[in-house]
């Protein structure tokens, strides 16, 4: 018989201290930071789950190739090193380094984007869809229908619809389309995987018409996982071998490493087209540095692809996936509303199921992610209306198809026992849930809004 713990496949050497606050500072510092919780400062809050992005701790043989970072200007081996390794994960011969994920999208899209043209993808992620309409592009999202029904436990919610995207290519014309899009997992559907079939139907479309097509592969490895595990004829594949089979249906690829590279910052354009690469790899070196660096020091580079290694280990995605989904299904059993199957990197809470006496122009989910700070120091985002929502001419909110709270589970820094602390603080949100109203937003930018928006109690 086997143990049914899941154990952390590590061992700790390091600790930060965590300061626990009071409810009555949490009050006041979420009035400080105008009941957003991108404003506050983190020393002051308990647990982090505003995201998994670039919070992972890193493995002792990271921290020790940090040692063999070379910060020459150009040709560096680090650099040999970083391209070395994902040349032979994704098949791609052209590969640009950038600072994180978001600058390769603004390469990218910045050169195919422009007015008329329009993208599709599974589901667009903010800085995807602010990258996209920055250039004056349009960002459509055509995901399966399952994917906007939290209770179904479709095993692929993360699909793109295919019959949406041949009629999209109909409707749009496939010259105006920059580029399908699959962000693998997909993370603002619930971080639901993709399936290799989905990939590979998107793929063969994408040639049939001369359309590019991009994976957002920054939680590839955890995408891997559960095509091994639900999908038919990968039950015995290893887990890098299906992250490059994905790969190689794509013409290129886009990856912030800050969430399956397991490091605090850095990311990559990845290419197989030459003539697309060195227009792109012009904007790099205009925008970020040359191009064996693209903003990143040598340490960087190391620790990078040291994770790319560390990331499809089979203990450690196991524990991944499984402490990930701990945490979703003990929330699930006392009645937390949530998107259900758990996904890889964070649970989803559905806000607007939570607290259906909040309309959605008071932010069901900004709602939530106070609360949670204000009763267990917990940081969350909203990912609803908040970050998605549009306007009318007439100046009233469109809101998102969904109204979600995300937790995102930062890699290798929290036990069982944090997890435990957030289900209680849940028990304590739901005993109190029918006497919580939403939120206004008082002040916002253009573009990104959840960043630094400000709120006030409605």
């Amino acid at each position: 018989m086997s143990p049914k713990t899941i154990i952390e496949p590590f061992k700790i050497k390091m600790v930060e201290p965590i300061r626990m606050s009071t409810e009555e500072e949490r009050l006041e510092y979420l009035e400080l930071a105008n009941f957003n919780p991108f404003l506050l400062n983190s020393d002051n809050v308990i647990i982090d789950l505003l995201t998994d992005s670039g919070t992972s701790a890193m493995s002792a043989k990271q921290w020790s190739k940090l040692m063999e970072g070379d910060e020459s200007y150009a040709g560096s081996h680090s650099w040999m090193r970083m391209e070395r390794e994902i040349k032979e994960l994704t098949g791609y011969p052209f590969i640009l380094p950038t600072h994180q994920g978001r600058a390769a999208e603004r390469i990218l899209y910045g050169h195919v984007g422009g007015a008329e043209k329009v993208f599709l993808s599974n589901t667009h992620f903010d800085t995807t869809r602010a990258n996209i309409e920055f250039t004056g592009g349009k960002a459509i999202d055509i995901p399966i229908p399952e994917n906007h029904e939290p209770d179904n436990l479709h095993p692929f919610k993360g699909n793109l619809d295919i019959s949406k995207l041949e009629a999209s290519i109909k409707e749009y014309a496939a010259e105006n389309i920059g580029a399908v899009i699959l962000t693998v997992t997909n993370n603002s559907g619930g971080g639901q995987p993709v399936s290799m079939d989905n990939a590979r139907q998107v793929a063969t479309i994408c040639k049939e018409h001369g359309i590019l097509f991009i994976l957002d592969a920054c939680r590839i490895a955890e995408n891997s996982y559960f095509i091994r595990h639900r999908e038919d004829g990968y039950g015995r594949t290893a887990y890098w071998q299906i992250a490059r089979e994905m790969f190689r249906l794509a013409d290129g690829a886009i990856m912030s490493a800050k969430k399956d590279g397991l490091v605090n910052m850095g990311g990559f354009l990845a290419l197989k087209d030459e003539k697309l690469a060195e227009a792109c790899s012009n904007l790099l070196i205009i925008t970020e540095g040359f191009a064996t660096y693209g903003g990143l020091t040598g340490r960087d580079m190391e620790a990078i692809a040291q994770g790319l290694q560390e990331v499809f280990d089979a203990d450690y995605l196991r524990y991944r996936i499984k402490s990930t989904q701990y945490l979703g299904d003990r929330l699930h059993e006392i009645g937390v509303p949530l998107i259900r199957p758990i996904g890889g990197h964070a649970v989803y809470i559905d806000a607007k199921k939570l607290y259906p006496q909040i309309p959605m122009e008071h932010y069901p989910g900004q709602a939530l992610v106070v609360e949670l700070y204000k009763k267990g120091g917990i940081r969350a985002v909203e990912i609803g209306s908040v970050m998605f929502g549009k306007y009318d001419i007439k100046n009233q909110l469109i809101p998102a198809p969904m109204e979600l709270v995300r937790l995102a589970i930062p890699r290798r820094v929290y036990t069982q026992s944090h997890a435990d602390y957030i289900i209680e603080v849940f028990q304590d949100i739901l005993a109190d849930r029918e006497n919580v109203s939403g939120y206004r937003i008082t002040k916002e930018p253009e573009f990104l809004r959840h960043f630094s928006a400000w709120f006030e109690p409605v």
